[in-house]
């Protein structure tokens, strides 16, 4: 075996080329959404679905304020999209202003120009100390589901995310007294 542990591990998982979806959500007023490559269903019984958002997008500081998310499946049609939502932050941009979307009764934005979605509601966090959360959470809504091929990561790589690996806030510090 030649090459580093991190280099053969990136391109094992590289190989398997997940598909991508924009995840989005809301809480009072503030919107966002993110591309993600992080994501699986991870229970039969119950129905479970993971996301891993990265800590240093502003999707993941309103996540974490809100009980539902929305998973939108990108098709190979959707390049804009996933242009639009991995390559800028919501930091500086509201994504949502520059694409289609409707509300959802439970809170999060519905994008309207893919194929299907689903909205979901947390269950449970998880954070081991990486650069990414993962959202455990159950569905409660799917809309449109029908055949698409899927953008994979292979069709995305060559896209420069909003923020890098690196750009994680710091985490709290305790406060004496």
């Amino acid at each position: 075996m030649t090459g580093t542990l991190d280099g053969r591990f990136d391109g094992l998982v590289g190989d398997t080329d997940p598909a991508m979806v924009i995840v989005t959500a809301a809480h009072e007023g503030e919107r966002a959404g993110c591309l993600v490559g992080f994501h699986s269903q991870s229970s039969i019984e119950p129905r479970r679905y993971c996301v891993w958002l990265s800590k240093a997008n502003h999707t993941t500081r309103v996540a974490l304020r809100t009980t539902h998310l929305a998973v939108h499946p990108l098709s190979v049609d959707d390049g804009d999209l996933a242009e639009l939502f991995g390559t800028t932050t919501g930091d500086e941009v509201d994504k949502l202003a520059r694409c289609e979307w409707v509300p959802s009764d439970e809170g999060p934005p519905l994008l309207t120009d893919v194929p299907g979605r689903m909205v979901v509601r947390r269950v449970t966090l998880l954070d081991e100390g990486g650069d990414h959360l993962c959202v455990v959470t159950e569905p409660v809504r799917v809309d449109g589901v029908g055949p698409a091929t899927p953008l994979r990561l292979s069709d995305v790589r060559h896209l420069a995310p909003g923020h890098g690996a690196d750009d994680r806030p710091s985490p709290p510090t305790e406060r004496a007294g």
